[in-house]
């Protein structure tokens, strides 16, 4: 039987980590000075052309400043390798949330190479991420899943994962309004401003995650991506204070996502006010991920775009 090792990713293993999820992608494209889609080599792609392609590991760049981002404490990083090689990777971020979610570890990226689907390097990471999270004393394993995903939702039940709380996905028009409130540039990027705060908007996965995602601006280095509008924004309006970050859509430039982690659950206040600073930017709507108990709140212009994220849970 061959033997499946798995450990902390290290700074060495970059180069085998964008392997991994570049063998996932079978034509590299780029938009040609026509605007046209045209297949190219890998090494022929910029960087953030291979980025639109899946993101941080789509180059080894790229991706050894998201690892030693986690590295330095965002989150915790393991691969599995099998005689040496590395053909697994998986990423967790630990976050402190009120109920329903409370304290928990969530599987941001459960990856294996697409060489070795059949080699259950997915089991020994999953369990390995299970073993992780009682050994760090945290009550709770998470993940997240598109609904219309049932093989990673059957993978996630054979762990003994349940479905906790579905996120939907809405388009909210701006619009100016009545309403008071204060918005300031709040670049500090220290995640312990977020524990114990609710995520009213966009928690499709970790609010950790999201957070260190988001927030410290580690990629603004690229060019194409510090162009991409977004702004970090400390809000307070009707006794609600939140940190939310706005970023532009990369196809509709008039939309905006919507990243919110507050002290409260979401009200029609601080939302007119969410919709008064975007009008004012000159957005036209907003994109916003909300649990079941926030979906009145929105109110009737509020429109489903047929995306939902389930939310797994495992007590450890």
């Amino acid at each position: 039987m061959t033997k499946i090792n798995v450990r902390q990713a290290t700074l060495d293993d970059v180069a085998a980590i964008t392997e991994i999820f570049c063998s996932h992608i079978h034509v590299w494209q780029r938009l040609d000075a026509d605007g046209r889609v045209e297949d190219k080599p890998y090494q022929q792609l910029k960087i953030y052309e291979r980025w639109l392609h899946g993101g941080a590991w789509m180059s080894p760049e790229t991706g050894a400043i998201h690892l030693n981002h986690l590295l330095m404490g965002a989150g915790m990083p393991f691969v599995a390798e099998v005689n040496g090689r590395v053909l697994g990777y998986a990423e967790t971020y630990h976050s402190y949330e009120p109920q329903p979610f409370g304290e928990n570890i969530n599987l941001a990226t459960l990856k294996v190479h697409a060489d070795a689907l059949d080699s259950r390097l997915d089991d020994a990471l999953m369990n390995h991420c299970i073993l992780y999270t009682e050994a760090q004393e945290c009550p709770r394993f998470m993940a997240s899943v598109a609904v219309n995903d049932t093989e990673t939702a059957t993978f996630y039940h054979q762990y003994g994962l349940q479905p906790l709380v579905r996120v939907q996905r809405f388009i909210v028009p701006t619009q100016t309004g009545q309403v008071f409130y204060r918005a300031i540039d709040h670049p500090d990027a220290d995640p312990s401003q977020i524990e114990d705060r609710l995520m009213t908007s966009g928690r499709y996965d970790s609010p950790r995650q999201h957070w260190e995602t988001l927030w410290p601006g580690k990629f603004d280095t690229l060019a194409e991506l510090r162009e991409r509008q977004a702004a970090r924004v400390h809000f307070t309006a009707a006794g609600q204070d939140a940190f939310v970050f706005f970023q532009q859509q990369l196809y509709d430039l008039r939309a905006v996502d919507v990243y919110c982690w507050s002290n409260k659950p979401l009200s029609w206040q601080f939302l007119a006010a969410l919709r008064d600073w975007a009008h004012k930017a000159g957005y036209r709507r907003l994109v916003m991920g909300v649990t079941p108990d926030t979906v009145k709140t929105l109110g009737p212009n509020a429109e489903a775009d047929g995306f939902y994220q389930e939310i797994y849970a495992l007590d450890v």
